[in-house]
């Protein structure tokens, strides 16, 4: 499975649940997570979708770090089964 599909799926669902699955461009500011899940009631969080096993990159764990001792949540999606999991957390922050 690519990295692509899972990707798709995850904005797919998210749309269908009337939100918004932005993806982040930071030109200067490698390694920042692929997508922003911006769900009603200013719910939000941050997604890094990989392909099934694996891992971020040590840059890409370092700016997960950093966005969650800002106190957003950060997830890594390497699966489809897990996008209803991550967007229910995120939908009861």
């Amino acid at each position: 499975m690519l990295e692509k599909e899972i990707e798709r799926k995850l904005v797919r669902t998210v749309q269908m649940m009337g939100g918004k699955a932005v993806k982040i461009a930071c030109p200067g500011y490698d390694g920042m997570p692929d997508r922003m899940v911006l769900l009603k009631g200013g719910r939000m969080g941050f997604v890094e979708v990989k392909r099934p096993g694996e891992q971020p990159r040590p840059l890409q764990e370092s700016r997960h770090r950093m966005l969650r001792q800002l106190g957003f949540k950060v997830y890594v999606l390497d699966s489809m089964e897990k996008i209803g999991g991550i967007i229910d957390e995120i939908r009861t922050l």
